[in-house]
């Protein structure tokens, strides 16, 4: 399976960006996906995660420093939901400050979890797609 991202670009504190993974492949739909994002001079981290068929949703809590369950709504800026007669996995992300700024990337796994996906990256079995620059300046 093939990812491809795209949707970065370049906004002002408080925008909205909605960054697109795009799989040609059906079996998409077996695998848990998630963003990362890695900003420079710091290293990759997990954003946010779904699981096959989007059910259960992961988040990174920076306030407590792991990822936590949530249902849309509860994170307040950063939304994960997938379409899959798109076979796409989109991230909503609003007001934007300028700690977003990074280059983002998708990645799909079909035998890691969400959990495991949004803390460990993908196995040996999953796939990185490429990066979409975001960048957030007034």
């Amino acid at each position: 399976v093939q990812l491809q991202a795209s949707g970065g670009g370049s906004v002002q504190p408080g925008g909205f960006l909605r960054l697109s993974c795009a799989a040609s492949d059906p079996r998409f739909g077996d695998y848990a996906v998630g963003w990362f994002r890695q900003a420079p001079g710091k290293e990759r981290e997990g954003v946010a995660c779904i699981s096959p068929g989007g059910s259960v949703k992961y988040y990174r809590d920076p306030e407590k420093g792991r990822f936590t369950v949530a249902r849309d709504g509860e994170n307040t800026r950063f939304t994960i939901f997938r379409d899959e007669g798109d076979k796409t996995v989109y991230l909503s992300m609003s007001s934007l400050n300028t700690e977003d700024t990074a280059v983002y990337f998708c990645a799909g796994d079909p035998q890691r979890i969400s959990s495991v996906l949004c803390e460990s990256g993908p196995s040996g079995l999953g796939t990185w797609g490429q990066g979409t620059q975001v960048t957030v300046s007034s």
